[in-house]
């Protein structure tokens, strides 16, 4: 008996997915090994378990039974209701099971290690929340707290980040939800949301079917592992709807559109006060003006993040000055004894458990996705590439690089057999949370 020609076809492309998902495994273990080599010959990189900031710790929690059930009832019927489904109760679907999957692997951990004291340690945004007794007088001096070679320095994430991210907690601390607790289950409501704004963001430019495919595989992406509880998490659901509201605001006409895109610049001028290095988030916003060459919404969005800017400026906080200190304390501190010749490749393993073998195998398919919404792929891959050349970025980027991780669930719309490559997803986030303590 011959094969058909597409039979051959389909048992090709399988094929060379399943061989771009071995090597991509090699390359993972070769960053184990070499980091364990590493740590054995005294080099601190400061990873227990390379190239991921975790240590072994096999156990199970009150979120174990959840994340299953999740895990299987998106994998079983998530293609089929993402095809079928009304586009607006799609999204709310997709968004509160994002949030059941999200939380339910943080409390893998338990309630305390896996959601209260993620966002309350010695070297977390909450430990210094205490000390913003007037937020004006904390935004003009804050650039006098980052270097740590001065009383009363920040602690280590609040002087790495601009003040935004600090603010962002002290507003939920003065609404009354102060503490870890309310402060881990708003990342993971904000962090949720990321992958539906990408769906939003690829039906604005014009592939509502590609997004419709897309989204289970946003929804069960393995990044949410460090969704819940990272602030980076948060940050992800920030940039990804600001460049969402933008494709909405430059794909159509008139007031609603002109709103979308001005609140679309809020959002972005917003990311550069969250993360120094969100400033990467840009050539994604830029991609989706490319796409539609709409120059009305260009302007809209730009003076948006223009009035963001000239606040915080207005306010004392010049981003320069603290993007200059920052650069001084990182040379100070672990990056200092990690050697960059090892993580400038093992990121990118580190990289390959947030975005998970889905990915990993449609990436490959970019080519044939659509234009406009391959270009936000391809602006996310230059994100990441940009960030690990520079060096500011070495280990912990699976939670650091969420942000442009998210995008690339994009092309999983492709793959053939997507209920089998939607358990591959679940099945590595369930063995990383179950298997490893993650830090973050």
């Amino acid at each position: 008996m011959t094969t058909s020609a597409p039979a051959r076809s389909r048992v090709s492309g399988t094929a060379a997915d399943l061989a771009v998902v071995l090597a991509a495994a090699l390359l993972v273990v070769a960053s184990a090994v070499v980091g364990r080599a590493l740590l054995a010959a005294g080099v601190d990189i400061f990873l227990p378990f390379p190239p991921l900031l975790a240590e072994w710790l096999p156990h199970i929690g009150p979120g174990t039974p959840a994340a299953v059930v999740v895990a299987v009832a998106v994998a079983g019927q998530g293609p089929a209701l993402a095809h079928r489904l009304p586009w607006e109760r799609l999204l709310a679907t997709a968004y509160a099971a994002a949030v059941a999957w999200t939380l339910a692997l943080a409390l893998v951990d338990g309630w305390r290690r896996g959601v209260v004291e993620r966002l309350t340690s010695g070297e977390e945004y909450l430990h210094d929340v205490p000390r913003v007794t007037d937020i004006g007088a904390m935004l003009s001096t804050f650039a006098d707290h980052i270097l740590t070679d001065r009383p009363g320095f920040w602690t280590t994430h609040v002087g790495a980040h601009p003040p935004g991210a600090l603010l962002t907690f002290v507003w939920l601390d003065r609404v009354g939800l102060g503490g870890g607790g309310p402060a881990g289950l708003f990342v993971i409501i904000v962090g949720a949301s990321a992958p539906i704004a990408v769906a939003v963001a690829a039906r604005a430019l014009g592939a509502e079917d590609l997004a419709r495919r897309a989204l289970p595989f946003g929804v069960l992406w393995p990044g949410a592992v460090w969704v819940g509880v990272s602030a980076d998490g948060m940050f992800a659901g920030v940039l990804a709807w600001g460049v969402a509201l933008l494709a909405v605001g430059a794909a159509g006409r008139g007031f609603r559109a002109g709103v979308a895109a001005l609140t679309a610049g809020v959002l972005l001028g917003w990311c550069l006060y969250l993360s120094y290095g969100l400033v990467l988030g840009g050539p994604i916003a830029l991609a989706v003006l490319v796409a539609t060459r709409n120059l009305r919404a260009g302007v809209l969005a730009a003076a948006g993040s223009l009035a963001v800017v000239g606040a915080f400026t207005a306010a004392g906080f010049w981003w320069f000055t603290g993007f200059e200190r920052v650069q001084v304390i990182y040379a100070a501190s672990i990056a200092a004894t990690r050697p960059y010749s090892y993580f400038v490749w093992a990121n990118l393993a580190a990289l390959l458990f947030a975005i998970g073998p889905a990915a990993v195998a449609a990436l490959r398919r970019t080519r044939a996705v659509p234009t406009p919404v391959a270009l936000l792929v391809g602006a996310a891959l230059a994100a990441v590439l940009l960030a690990d050349v520079s060096g500011m970025s070495k280990a912990e980027v699976e939670r650091i690089w969420l942000p442009f991780a998210v995008w690339l669930t994009i092309p999983c719309a492709l793959l053939p057999h997507p209920r089998y490559w939607l358990a591959a997803q679940a099945g590595l986030a369930l063995a990383v949370n179950h298997a490893l303590l993650t830090v973050w």
